[in-house]
């Protein structure tokens, strides 16, 4: 895969971003000395990334990964600790909120590739991304409460992908799980061996790559959607979202090509 440069991808950039041909987008946490906590810098840089995916209409699927022995450990405590005040807080958190909500936001998947650890906010980072491959090693926690945190905002995704008394055991206990158990849970999709991980991500983005943008899209918008709404209105949705799918060029081709019993050709 040829990558081109799009933004900051200076060597001591928080976040090394770059696009392919394909308009596959890779962001990659850039700060293995401090396992990748999500500080100030790192959260201002991976809001950036994501904005540049925002308004690019030709991407197509955005792969988070990391560098070091860690994906990403959380938030950075010892910035936290030096400012004890209420209103840094709140900011710090509606900050890390407000990019965990990009992620959903996007129009195209997201892609967490987890090399390693995983904990508290970088635990919360994976359950936002619509798609987790993850090497058999990596680990995930919530464990803020060992240093007398529970971890809230967390617990919004993760509730969202395993059942609530999973979710909920994790977030008293602070115990991690390894990677099976991860998937067993549904907080992630694919486990493989570390030297296999990027070939079963990139298995992953070609699967992706091959169905066609505006469906995706709109699949995953109806997605998040619906899943907050009850079941009668979730319904009202989902069958105004289909009958507009079935207006877009792609899905009259495809309907053709599956009674024609060939390969879809996508416009576009």
């Amino acid at each position: 895969m040829t990558e081109r440069p799009i933004n900051s991808c200076a060597p001591d950039s928080p976040v090394l971003h770059t696009r392919d041909s394909r308009g596959v987008h890779t962001l990659v946490l850039n700060a293995p000395a401090t396992f990748n906590v999500l500080g100030e810098a790192m959260l201002v840089a991976l809001q950036a990334a994501l904005d540049v995916v925002r308004d690019d209409g030709r991407a197509r699927v955005v792969v988070l990964a990391a560098l070091g022995k860690a994906f990403c450990a959380g938030h950075n405590l010892k910035e936290m600790q030096a400012h004890p005040q209420l209103d840094y807080y709140q900011r710090l958190f509606a900050q890390c909120s407000r990019m965990m909500l990009a992620i959903q936001n996007l129009p195209v998947p997201v892609i967490a590739r987890v090399q390693g650890l995983a904990t508290a906010a970088g635990c919360q980072l994976v359950a936002q991304c619509d798609l987790a491959v993850v090497s058999n090693v990596a680990r995930f926690g919530v464990n803020g409460i060992d240093a007398g945190l529970f971890c809230a905002t967390p617990s919004v995704p993760l509730v969202r992908n395993m059942a609530s008394k999973q979710a909920m055991e994790m977030l008293l206990t602070g115990e991690f799980i390894g990677a099976d158990e991860a998937c067993a849970r549904g907080l992630v999709n694919r486990v493989t061996e570390p030297d296999a991980l990027d070939a079963e991500t990139a298995r992953l983005v070609d699967a992706l790559l091959s169905k066609p943008r505006e469906t995706v899209a709109l699949g995953k918008q109806l997605f998040y959607k619906q899943r907050e709404m009850g079941v009668e209105a979730a319904y009202q949705l989902a069958g105004q979202t289909m009958a507009c799918n079935m207006m877009l060029p792609v899905a009259q081709e495809g309907v053709l090509a599956f009674i024609e019993k060939r390969k879809p050709q996508w416009p576009g």
